[in-house]
């Protein structure tokens, strides 16, 4: 049986990674936040009910000791990098706790892996906002990055930790550069489960407006339990590199608000207003990736599209709103 560590088990990918590695009969391990299992109800609830089957471990991305401790306890065979403060806006914010948490976690990870585990298949969560001001359209594996907010950066640094512990090491360590990918456990901060869950509640009748920032930003959104997938397919290959995980298409906020207004028979320009505080001091420009490698090395490709995807999110708020 394999054992495999999750950072950020809690969150969307981790949670759907967690099942999938189960059903492949792994024994799942979790570094979670102690705040975490004082208060299971609310911090643990997109893996309630897969609680006895894994084991979680208290820890914190900021101290390497607690990360060594459980590098050491749990021993590895796979191990998967998710946690981060990945909420773009909230980095403009609060640069130096994004910096601190995203950088110096991944560095005491990795660290601790070429310590204790050097034979562990690691595998980094890489983002499309290290591309950030793209020189080209699409972006692929080779194309040079200039991300545009705290996290991108952080995201840079994570990706260039993580090989040079191949490089430098010989770690078998593998980047999975993650367009941005969505579903029914996005958290509520972000716009498309924002988008998701106004309409479910517009619908029936417990909320009356939508306010977004820019509504013409155009991202390559896939299916969030298609991509972890997509990570646990890099860690099965022999050589270790770098890969782009996307759809290959590009949608506005503008259509996702369409979509999702319809389906529950609304016109949403009568409930969706811009707000200028939810613009960003840097926008993206069009975050469009190729993903060829992953298609011919690992044999992924997405399979919900992203009008399936929308119904998908809309669907499962309607139902939790309706329970």
């Amino acid at each position: 049986m394999k054992k495999a560590l999750i950072t950020g088990i809690t969150g969307q990918d981790g949670s759907y990674l967690a099942e999938l590695l189960l059903e492949k009969g792994y024994d799942v391990h979790g570094i979670v936040r102690r705040v975490a299992i004082e208060d299971p109800e609310h911090r643990l609830s997109r893996i309630s009910h897969i609680l006895d089957q894994i084991h979680l471990h208290p820890a914190s991305l900021e101290s390497y000791p607690s990360i060594f401790s459980v590098v050491r306890e749990v021993e590895p065979e796979e191990c998967y990098h998710l946690a981060a403060q990945s909420f773009v806006s909230y980095s403009f914010e609060d640069e130096f706790s994004t910096f601190n948490t995203n950088i110096n976690g991944t560095h005491y990870i990795l660290s601790s892996i070429k310590q204790i585990v050097p034979e562990c298949r690691f595998y980094f969560a890489g983002s499309s906002e290290m591309f950030g001001k793209v020189r080209e359209v699409p972006q692929n594996e080779e194309t040079s990055f200039h991300p545009r907010s705290a996290y991108g950066i952080t995201k840079v640094a994570g990706f260039d930790l993580t090989r040079n512990y191949r490089e430098a090491y010989g770690l078998k360590t593998w980047n999975g550069i993650l367009y941005n990918h969505e579903s029914p456990r996005r958290g509520f901060e972000f716009v498309t489960r924002k988008i998701s869950w106004h309409a479910a509640m517009i619908k029936k009748g417990r909320k009356k407006e939508l306010r977004l920032g820019n509504l013409d930003a155009k991202r390559d959104w896939g299916y969030a339990k298609e991509y972890v997938e997509a990570m646990w397919l890099m860690l099965q290959q022999d050589v270790p590199q770098d890969f782009v995980i996307a759809t290959g298409e590009t949608h506005s906020v503008r259509e996702f608000c369409e979509h999702a207004f319809s389906l529950v028979g609304l016109n949403w320009q009568d409930y969706v207003t811009t707000d200028p505080t939810y613009y960003r001091p840097a926008e993206v420009d069009i975050l469009l990736g190729d993903a060829t490698r992953a298609k011919e090395k690992l044999g992924w490709s997405p399979k919900t599209s992203f009008k399936e995807l929308v119904e998908i999110m809309v669907e499962a708020d309607l139902r939790e709103i309706e329970g």
